[in-house]
C-alpha cells in the first residue's frame, strides 16, 4: 500500500523557496561557504543545499539548526506567535452568549 505523499500548494511553496534564498543570503553576507555551514550545523552539504533551494522534504529540525549557526534560531520564536485570527475567533466566542442567567428572586 503506498502513502499518500503530501505536497504544498504553490503559494506554500514559493513561501519556502523564499525561506531557503533568506538562508542563502544570510549565509553569504556572513561570508561563510556552503561547506562551512553545513559542517556548523552537522548536516550535509546537499541538504543545505536542499534547504537553501526550500525543498520540502526538509525538517524543520534542519532549519533550526541552520538558522542557529546563522544567529537567527530566535526568528523561530515568532512563527504563530501573534495569532490575530485566533485571537478573533476566540473573543467572538467570549462575547457571544446563548442566553443570560436567570436572576434569583428575592423574597
Amino acid at each position: 500500500m503506498k502513502s499518500k505523499k503530501n505536497k504544498l500548494f504553490p503559494k506554500e511553496k514559493r513561501m519556502l523557496e523564499q525561506l531557503g534564498e533568506n538562508l542563502k543570503l544570510a549565509r553569504l553576507r556572513r561570508k561563510l561557504s556552503a561547506e562551512q555551514l553545513s559542517k556548523r550545523a552537522n548536516i550535509g552539504r546537499s541538504t543545505l543545499w536542499h534547504v537553501e533551494k526550500g525543498s520540502e522534504h526538509i525538517s524543520i529540525g534542519i532549519y533550526i539548526q541552520v538558522l542557529s549557526v546563522l544567529g537567527l534560531v530566535d526568528d523561530i520564536k515568532g512563527i504563530a506567535s501573534d495569532d490575530v485570527l485566533g485571537r478573533k475567533l476566540q473573543d467572538a466566542k467570549l462575547l457571544t452568549r446563548k442566553r443570560a442567567p436567570k436572576k434569583e428572586k428575592i423574597e
